[in-house]
C-alpha cells in the first residue's frame, strides 16, 4: 500500500504558486521596454510531497516563498521581447530543484499593447525533467 501510495504521489502532488505579480520591461515595443509593466506568474511544480510530509522536513521540497522570490528576479530581471521566453526562463528556475519533475507555468501580461478590448493575454508552457 505505501508502494501504491508514493506511485499515486509522484504523479498527483503538486504546489503551486498562483498570481505572483511583478514588473517587467518585456515586450517588442520599445514604449513596453521603456515604460515596463506588471506581469502575473502562475506555476504549478509536480514532484512528490511524501518525504516532506513524512518528516514534516523542508529540505524534501521546494521553499514556495523562495521560489516566488526567484520568479520575480526573473521577471524583474533581462528583458526579453516574448513572453514564451520569459516562460521558458521561469519554468528553467522551477526545474532547479531536482525535485521537481515537471512544472507548467503561465505568464499573464494583462497590459498588453492590444488596441481591443480583452481581459488578458497568457501564456503557459509546460515541460518535464528529461
Amino acid at each position: 500500500m505505501t508502494t501504491r501510495r508514493r506511485t499515486a504521489s509522484l504523479n498527483a502532488d503538486r504546489i503551486t504558486l498562483k498570481g505572483l505579480r511583478a514588473w517587467g520591461r518585456h515586450g517588442v515595443l520599445a514604449a513596453e521596454r521603456e515604460l515596463g509593466q506588471e506581469f502575473v506568474v502562475d506555476a504549478t511544480l509536480f514532484l512528490d510531497t511524501a518525504p516532506a510530509a513524512a518528516g514534516d522536513d523542508l529540505t524534501k521540497t521546494v521553499h514556495y516563498g523562495e521560489l516566488a522570490q526567484a520568479l520575480t528576479d526573473v521577471v524583474a530581471g533581462e528583458p526579453v521581447e516574448l513572453i514564451e521566453t520569459l516562460a521558458q526562463r521561469l519554468a528553467d528556475v522551477c526545474l532547479a530543484s531536482e525535485l521537481v519533475r515537471k512544472v507548467e507555468v503561465s505568464v499573464h501580461k494583462p497590459a498588453a499593447p492590444i488596441p481591443l478590448p480583452f481581459d488578458d493575454v497568457i501564456v503557459t508552457i509546460e515541460r518535464s525533467r528529461v
